[in-house]
């Protein structure tokens, strides 16, 4: 009976004497961080679409003759793609030309009088006035004729048709609403003000298109000012290696991209965080960094720069020491720094 006895007492003897070392000690992680950097994260979603577009109109008046494209369709430069009824015009063209030799033959004709003194020199002046100015009227009128047909500027597909065949055109009319298909996709993107200040003119941003994956395209426009009615500043984002039959314009892009700033910080993980504190500073277990003592704890605040989902960052100046801080394990050493506290 004796030795059961004795047993059982020693095994209470063994049991108190571990429960005086603290079993946490065991357990603590520590993590030590650099300041760095921060990183800030641009999450937006877009629209692709044409960064420039042209609307086409004839200059001068006249029925709608010839239409050789339509909506969707693609065209290759100095492509015929409408023409007017160009029978007027032509008139006109041939009329202003007879009038301008009928002017020419009269300053011949008042010269021949003139050696004969039968002229004056104001006759001839006058004379030489109306072949300029019929002249002027005749490269009009063959300018006219010229622009009685839309010829493409370069290549590019046709996003609208106003017009019909045999419908009258005037200049304040447009006909077709064009674009370029090379250089000329872009993602218009909004941003607050406080995004706008980490993007720069050629920056690279990366984006994702449906259907099509990712691809990488460069800020060609930033805004000096926002919208009046949002408040953001749409910036436009060049896809200049992305052809117009790959994707659907018009279809939302998600931009996705991460910005380095000059703002340093510690970027802790968020388990770290003991609390926060009235001030709104985050209060973090620090091991001490004198290493000529045995090694202690102690709880310090920090200035909150950014929070996120798994991480929280910590105000820092670039030449800071690196930070030994607890990641797992603070509990208890908050605890036993609030009895001493208490105790004290």
């Amino acid at each position: 009976m004796k030795p059961r006895i004795l047993g059982l007492l020693a095994s209470l003897f063994i049991v108190s004497v571990s429960l005086v070392i603290p079993i946490y000690a065991q357990q603590l992680e520590t993590k030590t961080i650099k300041a760095e950097p921060m990183v800030q994260q641009i999450s937006r979603t877009g629209k692709l679409t044409f960064k420039r577009t042209l609307n086409l109109s004839f200059k001068s008046n006249g029925y709608l003759d010839k239409l050789n494209i339509d909506e969707g369709d693609s065209f290759t430069k100095d492509q015929l793609l409408a023409q007017l009824d160009i029978e007027e015009l032509t008139a006109e063209k041939n009329a202003s030309y007879a009038r301008l030799l009928q002017a020419k033959r009269e300053i011949r004709r008042i010269k021949t009088l003139l050696t004969k003194k039968l002229s004056s020199q104001q006759a001839l002046d006058d004379a030489k006035t109306l072949v300029e100015t019929t002249r002027a009227s005749h490269k009009i009128a063959e300018y006219n004729l010229s622009k009685s047909q839309l010829i493409a500027p370069f290549d590019g597909v046709v996003l609208t048709r106003f017009t019909e065949l045999g419908e009258l055109q005037n200049p304040n009319q447009h006909a077709l609403k064009i674009a370029a298909i090379e250089n000329n996709l872009v993602v218009r993107v909004a941003l607050t003000s406080a995004e706008l200040n980490l993007v720069e003119l050629n920056q690279k941003i990366d984006i994702h298109l449906t259907s099509f994956g990712l691809i990488t395209g460069s800020v060609s426009k930033i805004p000096a000012i926002a919208d009046q009615q949002s408040h953001l500043f749409t910036i436009e984002i060049l896809l200049e290696n992305l052809k117009v039959n790959q994707v659907v314009v018009g279809q939302l892009a998600h931009v996705l991209t991460d910005v380095i700033t000059n703002t340093f910080a510690y970027r802790l993980p968020l388990e770290a965080l003991n609390s926060v504190d009235n001030q709104g500073r985050a209060l973090i277990m620090v091991v001490d960094s004198d290493t000529t003592k045995a090694e202690s704890y102690h709880q310090q605040a920090f200035m909150i720069k950014r929070l996120s989902n798994e991480y929280i960052y910590l105000s820092a100046q670039p030449s800071a020491l690196p930070l030994t801080i607890v990641t797992r394990g603070w509990q208890h050493l908050a605890l036993d720094n609030k009895q001493l506290d208490e105790a004290q």
